[in-house]
């Protein structure tokens, strides 16, 4: 049964005005002629991971990595890495939203064949499973969403004929956090009805439970920001996920950082990419810009800025490079007892430096590298959620909640697995000061960093004070902390979308 907030927050998108969301469904589909048995099911599933691969490429780790405190891409002609988007030219804002909506689009009508399947074509535990996996990415898209674009429109309901086209085209932005409470209420009447298992111990790392309670706490730390009983929520989901998940301590770290390592334990949601030269290719493009450059070949050797890296290889592509902000860098200097400072980030490779990293400018390290890439087929998986996002994830609500003790416990679980002393501060101000740190740290290039200072409300004045790169202190404004919605967008919904964040600063 839905809860009271459900139906409200439902019956409150009804009354919203205009938007022009492109479905990608126009005709309608019986559930009697498709979802007939549990393999029709997960073949409409199937189709729900593919935006995920669309949208995390390397201009989107440019979005949420490369204009933040941690690392910058100076010398590109991509202009989201200099903040140089608008309205009129939304750049990886317009990917963003198609991708979004159709991801959107299709989790939902997924969710509705699967509970109109016919009668006996599904066991209740694989309705529930099948239900529960895709309401997970349904869950995804909306908090991404809402990360890229604040408040945006809502529904869950399918697309099945032209009255619900323009029904879904009526429809306005809906406050982020409404939307956000939708999702947890969806996700947490689902969740623990189905089986509580690692992402990595589903058969093709199919998603389920644990990245469903991962949306959860994701949207209710978003949340807490306007009422503090959210912190509540947020733990229970990670309590869920630490019931599935384990003891930290058992969790290598480089095992389970590296995206060359595939599907690892502590992964809640990886983006998956396969590249085999002259055979399957389902790939992205983030490890050319991760590469040391330029790249030499010398004698059938590579030499990357004047460093043979054989795991490379002769084949790779590199282009205008990453480079972490000298502010980050010194967070983890080089000789750091941190062990992450040496995948996070790179200075040299076997015993010699390269030619240009300076001890305030090394590469990205060799938690991005594709080992054997061919030309800029960047065949790793990406990580996009850890257990220990989740273990600091719950250091932060402790401390919202003034457990300070209970923070520090969980704060130095990743601490201490990355061979540092404990931290012991219990003031408020410096204990959240070093989760913010740490986060930054475990999460390095994870995809997460700027709706982290986003939703700690520290984007701009962060980002304008530790980038190393002027063009964006230049630029940055306050409204850059959302994507504006697309012109084309605000123009098909007849202008009751808006840009008025943007408006005032003269965009």
């Amino acid at each position: 049964m839905k809860t009271l907030k459900y139906i409200l927050v439902t019956a409150f998108v009804t009354l919203m005005t205009s938007c022009s969301l492109k479905e990608d469904r126009v005709s309608v589909t019986d559930p009697e002629n498709f979802f007939r048995n549990y393999s029709e099911c997960q073949s409409v599933i199937n189709g729900c991971y593919m935006p995920l691969n669309t949208i995390h490429n390397a201009t989107y780790f440019i979005v949420t990595e490369c204009v933040t405190d941690l690392m910058y891409l100076g010398g590109s002609n991509t202009q989201d890495a200099y903040l140089d988007f608008s309205p009129a030219t939304p750049r990886y804002g317009d990917t963003a939203w198609q991708q979004g909506y159709t991801g959107v689009s299709r989790t939902n009508y997924a969710v509705w064949g699967i509970e109109n399947a016919p009668e006996g074509a599904l066991t209740e535990e694989n309705r529930i499973q099948l239900l529960c996996e895709a309401k997970a990415l349904r869950g995804f898209y909306y908090l991404f969403l809402t990360n890229m674009f604040g408040d945006v429109p809502f529904y869950f309901e399918p697309i099945l004929t032209m009255e619900d086209q323009d029904r879904v085209a009526g429809l306005g932005r809906m406050s982020a956090k409404a939307t956000r409470d939708s999702v947890i209420v969806d996700l947490m009447e689902i969740a623990p009805l189905a089986a509580q298992t690692r992402t990595s111990d589903n058969d093709g790392a199919r998603v389920g439970s644990a990245l469903a309670y991962m949306i959860v706490a994701k949207c209710a730390m978003w949340n807490a920001a306007e009422d503090p009983a959210y912190w509540d929520t947020a733990i229970e989901a990670i309590e869920a996920l630490e019931a599935i998940y384990g003891d930290f301590s058992q969790y290598d770290y480089e095992e389970n950082v590296l995206f060359r390592n595939k599907n690892t334990p502590e992964s809640i949601l990886e983006i998956q990419h396969l590249y085999q030269q002259g055979g399957v290719a389902y790939y992205s493009n983030l490890a050319p810009r991760c590469i040391p450059s330029p790249l030499e070949v010398v004698d059938g050797k590579a030499y990357f800025d004047g460093v043979e890296i054989a795991e490379i290889g002769i084949n790779a592509t590199v282009n205008t490079v990453i480079r972490p902000n000298e502010y980050y860098v010194k967070l983890q200097a080089r000789g750091s007892r941190d062990k992450r400072a040496v995948v996070n980030m790179a200075w040299g490779y076997g015993g010699k430096d390269f030619k240009n990293a300076k001890e305030t400018k090394p590469y990205l390290g060799p938690k991005f590298w594709c080992p054997d890439i061919h030309y800029t087929y960047d065949g790793n998986n990406y990580k996009v959620y850890r257990y220990a996002d989740a273990m600091l994830m719950k250091a932060e609500c402790l401390c919202g909640k003034g457990d300070y003790e209970g923070a520090l416990k969980y704060l130095n679980k990743t601490r201490v697995r990355a061979g540092l002393t404990e931290f012991v501060d219990q003031t408020p101000a410096n204990l959240m000061g070093e989760i913010m740190i740490e986060r930054g740290k475990e999460l390095f290039g994870e995809f997460q960093r700027k709706y982290d200072l986003v939703r700690w409300g520290v984007f701009y004045e962060t980002v304008k004070e530790t980038t190393s790169y002027k063009p964006i202190i230049n630029a940055i404004q306050p409204c850059h902390r959302y994507y504006p919605i697309p012109d084309s967008e605000v123009a098909k919904s007849k202008y009751v979308l808006d840009n008025k964040e943007y408006e005032e600063y003269g965009f």
